[in-house]
């Protein structure tokens, strides 16, 4: 299919990086992988990105993203009034119900910073982005611990193949919050 005006070209590549990534993960990754993906001619992906490490940094970025939009749609994160542990545990819940295998998309991209330096400051930006919107509450210190606690409980549930327990989340949550 021969697009000669097509402005959502870089936006269709990103979205089969993620495509790809989810369904082979990192290592199945690919210029020709993605540009099949997105039934776009191979120039297309190196073109908007000259090398993966650029492809996984866009991908990466926009899979933040998206949690971050449901953190800050929250109403429950800017009401004092509100129990931040319950509302946190809530998103969490609501983020495994979109099925393992979106958590474990994020998280193999998340992760991948460790092995790839490129990657780390995008990663930060997700950490530095929810601490921010949660430091209004608890913080600077506790809105860190809030994101690793978070983090953690999202690995374990990720590497233990088991369920998410919203009360254990909201229990700990609470204890790290105050």
């Amino acid at each position: 299919m021969v697009r000669r005006y097509d402005p959502e070209r870089r936006d269709r590549i990103i979205d089969a990086a993620i495509r790809v990534v989810g369904e082979r993960g990192i290592a199945g990754l690919s210029h020709r992988s993605v540009a099949a993906e997105a039934d776009v001619p191979l120039g297309s992906t190196t073109y908007h990105f000259a090398s993966l490490d650029e492809l996984l940094i866009a991908a990466l970025r926009r899979t933040n993203e998206n949690f971050a939009a449901v953190l800050r749609a929250s109403p429950a994160l800017a009401d004092p009034d509100a129990d931040l542990a319950a509302e946190l545990a809530r998103l969490l819940g609501e983020f495994f119900a979109g099925g393992r295998g979106r958590a474990e998309l994020e998280y193999e991209l998340y992760l991948a910073a460790v092995r790839r330096p490129a990657l780390r400051p995008v990663a930060a930006e997700w950490t530095d982005g929810v601490t921010a919107l949660l430091r209004p509450r608890t913080g600077p210190a506790t809105a860190r611990a809030l994101v690793a606690l978070m983090d953690g409980i999202c690995i374990q549930v990720l590497l233990t193949d088991g369920a998410y327990d919203e009360a254990y989340a909201r229990e700990m949550l609470g204890r790290v919050a105050g």
